[in-house]
């Protein structure tokens, strides 16, 4: 997969297109066959929850809901564009590396 958990993204579809996050957490939905994203304060809903005991206060709350895989974008931490990557080994180990022409950065291991 060419998205991991701690990247920043790009939404390129919805409502929430064009803003950027940063990806907390992958969810592998086998009942949909589909990976889906949990970004840190994109694509936010209300809901009502009910108190659960001392420490949990009912009312309105935000949370965050999963977006699909295919409705983001990696951002490339040095030239800050929403970029394809490609694998290489490197100094024996697998890393994803941006495929703009100019850049070429490592992204990280994998």
């Amino acid at each position: 997969m060419h998205i991991r958990k701690n990247d920043i993204v790009e939404v390129t579809r919805g409502e929430e297109k064009g803003k950027r996050g940063k990806v907390l957490k992958i969810i592998h939905d086998k009942k949909h066959r589909q990976l889906r994203l949990m970004l840190d304060g994109i694509n936010m809903m209300k809901r009502h929850r009910r108190m659960t005991g001392q420490g949990q206060p009912g009312g309105i709350m935000d949370m965050s809901v999963p977006l699909n895989v295919a409705n983001v974008a990696l951002i490339c931490p040095k030239c800050g564009l929403r970029v394809k990557v490609r694998r290489e080994i490197h100094e024996g180990h697998r890393v994803r590396v941006c495929k703009s022409p100019d850049c070429g950065e490592v992204i990280d291991k994998i």
